[in-house]
């Protein structure tokens, strides 16, 4: 099937015209010639009223505040913070913040594993704002911590969603991020050491990836692998992503609170040059308008 037909059924999915046209902006915004910069009065009105009426939907913050001592993966220091100057002595205020790319909900480019390819001020502007998928697999990590998201999972949100749309972004929510800020609890340690939190199965990420077109993937936890594996060293569904030259986010946060299909992420980060990775600001836009007060 044509990818234009394919946009067209997927756009027809989401139940607001809104966050439906700005779907087709997300997935079809080449119709733009190049280098076209004086768009006719109705275009921008046209543009300018999405974004008014985006302002009445529903945002929802996937992203955690850091600070200095917060989870992270097992090899990285503590970042510090020291104010460089101060508004009563300088007039002004200003800190010097020190901590790895991988800091906090963050993004992961994927020359972050993999020499030669994309650093994060490569990633393109159109793969920030995508559709948004949750496939929600929480009530089987209460039942087990070591579980990983597999086909099985995508099937079944398929069957009662339809086709993940290409160009997506697919979350996984395991709703791990409660135990945020506990470092010991994230990593959920057994009496021998060996880490117990979720992750992804390397089935499913190949499927996502190769078979749906998916843009960039997230979860709540430390790593995209689960916990059983990190404790080996064994990083082969991170390295599978990142070797497909997208990105990942990795520490989000609140996705049990956005539907798991109909909403749009936008994801954000600095642009250092030749960058290894950077904390990002993430967030959804849900196709839920904001309840007014009575």
């Amino acid at each position: 099937m044509k990818r234009e037909g394919r946009t067209h059924v997927v756009a027809k999915r989401f139940t607001s015209p809104v966050l439906t046209l700005l779907f087709v902006l997300c997935c079809a915004s080449c119709t733009t010639p190049p280098g076209t910069l004086n768009m006719s009065a109705e275009t921008c009105d046209s543009l300018w009223s999405i974004c008014m009426q985006l302002r009445q939907r529903e945002f929802i913050d996937l992203t955690h505040a850091f600070g200095t001592d917060i989870p992270r993966w097992k090899g990285y220091p503590q970042m510090k913070v020291r104010n460089l100057y101060e508004i009563d002595k300088d007039g002004f205020w200003a800190q010097e913040f020190t901590h790895v790319g991988q800091w906090g909900t963050h993004c992961d480019p994927p020359a972050h594993f993999h020499k030669g390819l994309r650093t994060i001020d490569q990633i393109g502007l159109k793969e920030m704002l995508l559709p948004l998928v949750v496939i929600d697999v929480h009530e089987e990590v209460a039942r087990n911590p070591d579980h990983v998201l597999t086909l099985k999972d995508i099937h079944r949100w398929e069957a009662k969603h339809g086709q993940i749309p290409t160009g997506a972004f697919v979350a996984m929510r395991t709703d791990w991020s409660k135990r945020w800020p506990d470092n010991d609890a994230m990593q959920n340690k057994g009496s021998k050491g060996m880490a117990h939190y979720p992750g992804w199965s390397l089935e499913a990420l190949r499927f996502l990836y190769e078979n749906r077109g998916t843009t960039a993937s997230g979860h709540e936890t430390t790593d995209t692998d689960p916990g059983i594996s990190t404790s080996k060293n064994n990083y082969e569904c991170e390295s599978y992503v990142l070797k497909q030259n997208h990105y990942q986010i990795e520490l989000m946060t609140n996705l049990d609170k956005v539907p798991e299909r109909g909403a749009i992420i936008v994801c954000t980060f600095p642009k250092p040059r030749n960058g290894s990775g950077f904390p990002a600001r993430v967030f959804a836009i849900n196709p839920s308008r904001l309840r007014v007060a009575q």
